[in-house]
């Protein structure tokens, strides 16, 4: 709604960047969840800690079928041209494709696979809905960086998401090697916001798919931010079929893929129904509805 609090401002048009108290808990609730799915104790405890949590090979049975749907959608003569299909900025491969769950059923089915869905909505302790989902590829040899960024920074300033109440839940769907662009993190970073200078240019999205420069901070805050977290980057890899959590506002990049080794992710960004968006704080219209689902918000079933 206009006129909304803006609690984490940033792109504000200050000249520099500045790091900003974090109002709002990490873990929203503290409750066991039901079923032979839900988060132990000390796993509730890492992922409060450090910002992220790593369950190895919990959902490798899907991989293969997952893999399949989306070679197919890749050629799909419907999703040929389409705004979701995003390609590398030197090359036609494809570096991201968003709206998975709209376009197939395999990966709907995927998003509430109760692995993936219970952790989120036990970390988020509400329902939840998907804010937007994506499979990330990185080619092996052409996929290219993603900068350093707090997803939540963009998601409140490019789609008014008010609080930090939203994390990713995601799958390999190749093995996440050292070498072949995993996701780098800075754990601890997510208990930190960053308020990153500038402003946001007009639709941005058409330019930050490729490659990110509004919303990325500078060598200055990172460095601060990585003495206040530790001095600490940590690469998240493991076998296909791992899932990741990792908290919106987890500061995290991704390098170059070097390797003949292909990454291929696929992310659920799961919101909690009580943090619905309001008016994006970027004072421009919503991006469309493959970065930022609309209302009405249904919760998501197991």
């Amino acid at each position: 709604m206009p006129g909304s609090p803006d609690f984490y401002p940033s792109r504000v048009g200050a000249t520099e960047d500045s790091l900003r108290e974090r109002i709002d808990p990490v873990i929203h609730g503290r409750g066991s969840a039901p079923g032979p799915h839900g988060l132990s104790a000390e796993q509730l405890r890492t992922f409060e800690q450090d910002g992220f949590l790593v369950l190895p090979g919990i959902m490798a049975d899907r991989v293969a079928s997952l893999r399949a749907e989306l070679d197919r959608l890749s050629t799909a003569p419907e999703l040929q041209g389409r705004p979701e299909v995003v390609t590398e900025p030197d090359s036609d491969a494809i570096r991201s494709l968003f709206g998975v769950h709209e376009f197939s059923e395999l990966f709907s089915a995927a998003a509430r696979d109760s692995r993936i869905l219970t952790p989120a909505r036990q970390l988020l302790a509400d329902d939840v809905y998907i804010h937007q989902s994506r499979v990330n590829a990185k080619p092996a040899l052409l996929g290219r960086s993603f900068s350093w960024h707090s997803d939540f920074e963009t998601w409140h300033v490019e789609d008014g998401i008010p609080r930090p109440r939203i994390l990713t839940g995601w799958i390999f769907l190749d093995e996440n090697r050292a070498y072949n662009g995993p996701l780098l993190v800075l754990p601890g970073s997510h208990r930190h916001y960053v308020s990153v200078a500038g402003t946001t240019p007009e639709r941005n999205y058409l330019e930050s798919l490729k490659v990110q420069q509004a919303g990325s901070p500078g060598i200055h805050i990172l460095r601060k931010l990585a003495e206040l977290c530790g001095n600490r980057i940590e690469s998240v890899v493991g076998p296909p079929g791992t899932v990741v959590f990792h908290e919106g506002n987890l500061m995290h990049c991704s390098p170059d893929n070097p390797s003949p080794w292909s990454r291929t992710n696929l992310f659920f960004v799961y919101n909690s129904l009580q943090n619905q968006p309001v008016a994006p704080f970027s004072g421009q219209a919503p991006r469309p509805r493959y970065l930022a689902a609309p209302a009405p918000f249904e919760p998501l079933v197991p």
